[in-house]
């Protein structure tokens, strides 16, 4: 079992930055893939990124491409998502989500354990 837990959430304005943290340490394993991805009031999960275990390009979402980053420490225990040049329409609560598994994938029925999530909301 893992249990993600995100952080960094919070209130900014158009333009801004937030990082968002995640952490999947304490588990009995340690996941080979950690993705993000949002819900926003009214409209279904959607992926944002994803990063591997052992490197390899990370995933991106065509919508936030350019815009975000995600990266990792070593051990994958620690998955940030830098978020840049926020946008309204990035309002939504954002989702850890670990895979036992590598994946190269946008399809959040592939990943295995969610974190609560953390609320993100810009303002005009």
């Amino acid at each position: 079992q893992v249990q993600p837990v995100e952080s960094g959430g919070g209130l900014v304005q158009t333009g801004g930055s937030l990082r968002l943290s995640c952490v999947t340490s304490g588990g009995t394993f340690t996941p080979r893939t950690v993705g993000w991805f949002r819900q926003a009031p009214g409209k279904t999960r959607e992926f944002v990124a994803a990063t591997t275990l052992g490197g390899g390009s990370p995933l991106y979402a065509e919508i936030v491409k350019g815009r975000f980053t995600i990266s990792r420490d070593n051990a994958l225990t620690t998955v940030f998502l830098q978020m840049n040049n926020l946008k309204v329409e990035d309002t939504a609560v954002y989702y850890c989500a670990a895979a036992r598994e590598f994946l190269r994938s946008s399809q959040a029925d592939r990943y295995d354990y969610w974190g609560p999530g953390t609320q993100v909301t810009v303002s005009s």
